[in-house]
C-alpha cells in the first residue's frame, strides 16, 4: 500500500528554519500524528550546541512534539483557509532519556487527550532508533493566523 502524502506546511504556519517536522508519516485527525525530523549535521542549533559536542536542545525537541499535535490538530480544521496558529501555554512532566545528536532519525509521536475551546492537552514521545528521547505533556492553545 503506498504511503499516503501530508503536506506539513498546509498544516503548520512555522516555516524554515523554525520547522521541526519534516514528514507525517501517520494522521488520525484531532486524535494523534506520527511524524520525522532528520537531523542534518549542518542544522542551525548544533553549530552552538556544542561546536565540540552537537546535541539537540531539549526546548527544540519539545518543540518538534508540540508540533506534531499541532498537525493532528490543524488537520481536522481542514476547512479553514489558514491553519491555526498553535501556542504552546506549559510543559508538563517532561523528560530526557537520551540525546539526539547531528545524523539522527527522531521520530515524533503525538496522541491528543484533550481539546475544548482551543485549549488542548497532548502527550508527545520522541524516539531515536526505537529508544526513547524524551516524553512530556503539552498544554497548549489555537488562536486564528493573523493574516499579514
Amino acid at each position: 500500500m503506498e504511503e499516503e502524502r501530508f503536506d506539513v506546511t498546509r498544516l503548520l504556519p512555522h516555516r524554515s528554519p523554525f520547522l521541526m517536522v519534516d514528514r507525517i508519516l501517520s494522521l488520525q485527525p484531532g486524535k494523534s500524528a506520527h511524524a520525522r525530523k532528520n537531523l542534518s549535521y549542518d542544522a542551525w542549533f548544533f553549530q552552538g550546541h556544542f561546536p565540540s559536542y552537537p546535541v539537540m536542545p531539549g526546548v527544540l525537541i519539545l518543540e518538534a512534539l508540540a508540533q506534531t499535535a499541532g498537525c493532528a490538530l490543524s488537520a481536522q480544521r481542514e476547512a479553514a483557509e489558514a491553519p491555526p496558529l498553535g501556542l504552546l501555554t506549559g510543559v508538563e512532566k517532561a523528560r530526557f532519556h537520551h540525546q539526539v545528536r547531528p545524523g539522527d532519525l527522531l521520530d515524533l509521536h503525538a496522541e491528543i487527550h484533550s481539546f475544548r475551546h482551543n485549549l488542548g492537552r497532548a502527550s508527545g514521545r520522541a524516539l531515536v532508533d526505537g529508544e526513547l528521547a524524551c516524553e512530556a505533556e503539552l498544554l497548549f492553545m489555537l488562536v486564528p493566523t493573523p493574516a499579514v
